[in-house]
């Protein structure tokens, strides 16, 4: 009786549930050809009589004016440059500002300028992929977020190819199963990495796992439970990409760990501009009294300024260098917003707690040629973020001249900080004493030795060229227009 009952519940559900999934494709495969109907619709042919191959990125924030937006108007000035019958188009949610003006934007920052227009589609819901708009369950929300930002993209122009320059993974499948497009993605850092997994299941407390949760096993617990399933839907989303690109070593170990998808992605280098610092003489040093350490980041949490601020008062107390020196340690990089004047504000007192206040100078928000002044007078830049992603201010110090000392993890460690023909280029550190310690030996080397360190690291950072970048972009790409 028991038997009968649940075959007569089963095989109606079954049956329902067949009947649901046969609705669910065909309103999908509905979806696609009324999106195909509309691309014919919106793209009109050309003068030769053929329909241009729109290219696509999806880059809500094009006109930040910060590495990424390097990445993607280098991207479009290399296709440009390579394909005739391309037109690209950007999709933003930059509406403050006018296509003509964000063009303009790029050229005055990175002095990239566009052979062709580009094609701006203004998006009206990017508040829904904003971090602040959820407070709990942040990388969840984002993500479902950009699938509706995605969406409105899709509606507004459909394009041949799509690209996914900002980590926007979920919108993916969108453009690839609905849109039928061929799709890409460069990506400058997971939006989930196995790092992260490994902090929450350690119960390790850091900026993006808070003391609260730490401190609670059964939350601890909870959260890694979150973020296993989150890592799992986030390699589905990502094997839909035809082509992966990737900023360094780092990122693509965790991204082949996460969406296994090694046979169709590469390492792309970001382009630097390494040549406007190579320009920056490289003389002997002035002084043997007189040295400045400089670090160069925004004042955000990772990039871990109070560790800088402790090695070089550690550096100073030790005075193993001899009473006779005059150590600066100049910290320049870019404030955002409130929080991160209150964070400066926190150093400085930091500072005074220390000692140090005197020899430590803070350069917010510094014009370009003061920041390349101060680099070229700097014996040691100073990097200590951990897992840095990749890592531009690192390169940008060594093309620069300076001594580089950077963390002992991620791109710095893989890509940046390695020997160059067998020579050395640079240091690496990972704690208080580490830092100090090595700084200490740097400026105890003769300038001659550390001419030479300063040599070998300048001929290495030809690798992070754009020229470089142009040839790497462009062989990645090539199966998306075959």
């Amino acid at each position: 009786a028991c038997f009968r009952l649940l075959c007569s519940l089963l095989i109606p559900a079954l049956l329902l549930s067949g009947i649901l999934c046969v609705c669910v494709v065909v309103l999908l495969w509905g979806i696609r050809l009324w999106i195909q109907q509309r691309r014919k619709r919106l793209t009109a042919a050309g003068k030769d009589g053929k329909r241009p191959l729109l290219v696509a990125f999806f880059h809500p924030y094009c006109n930040a004016g910060g590495g990424g937006e390097r990445v993607l108007w280098c991207a479009i000035r290399t296709l440009q440059k390579q394909y005739r019958n391309v037109t690209c188009v950007v999709y933003t949610g930059d509406r403050d500002a006018t296509g003509e003006e964000i063009v303009e934007g790029a050229f005055r920052r990175f002095n990239i300028k566009l052979t062709h227009p580009v094609k701006f589609v203004f998006l009206e819901k990017r508040y829904l992929v904003e971090a602040s708009l959820y407070p709990h369950f942040t990388l969840l929300g984002q993500s479902l977020g950009s699938v509706f930002l995605g969406w409105e993209a899709l509606l507004k122009c459909v394009p041949d190819i799509y690209i996914d320059s900002m980590g926007y993974a979920f919108t993916l499948p969108l453009f690839k199963y609905l849109g039928g497009c061929h799709t890409g993605c460069y990506v400058h850092y997971p939006t989930i990495s196995t790092d992260m997994l490994s902090v929450v299941r350690n119960q390790d407390t850091r900026f993006n796992n808070a003391a609260f949760i730490t401190n609670n096993p059964l939350f601890s617990k909870f959260k890694l439970v979150y973020y296993y399933f989150f890592a799992f839907m986030y390699g589905l989303v990502g094997s839909c990409s035809d082509v992966v690109m990737v900023n360094s070593s780092w990122t693509l170990n965790h991204i082949l760990s996460l969406w296994r998808a090694g046979a169709c992605t590469s390492v792309v280098y970001p382009p630097c501009d390494v040549q406007t610092f190579l320009d920056i003489p490289l003389e002997r040093e002035k002084s043997t009294t007189e040295h400045s350490i400089v670090s160069v980041s925004q004042f955000r949490p990772e990039k871990d300024h109070p560790l800088q601020i402790r090695a070089f008062a550690k550096l100073l107390k030790e005075k193993k260098l001899g009473q006779q020196l005059s150590l600066k340690l100049i910290l320049i990089g870019g404030c955002r917003n409130q929080q991160d004047e209150e964070r400066v504000n926190h150093l400085k007192r930091l500072c005074e707690e220390l000692g140090v206040s005197k020899d430590v100078k803070f350069k917010i928000n510094v014009p370009f040629e003061e920041l390349k002044r101060h680099l070229a007078e700097a014996t040691i830049g100073l990097h200590t973020m951990w897992n840095e992603h990749f890592g531009i201010g690192v390169v940008e110090c060594m093309a620069a001249g300076t001594v580089i000392l950077a963390h002992n993890s991620g791109g710095p460690k893989l890509d940046i900080v390695v020997p160059y023909e067998g020579h050395i280029t640079g240091f690496l550190a990972e704690n208080e004493d580490n830092y100090a310690e090595t700084m200490a030996y740097i400026l105890s080397l003769p300038p001659q030795e550390r001419l030479e360190i300063r040599e070998n690291a300048r001929r290495s950072v030809h690798r992070f060229s754009d020229q470089h970048f142009e040839e790497t972009f462009l062989l990645s790409v090539e199966p998306l227009f075959k």
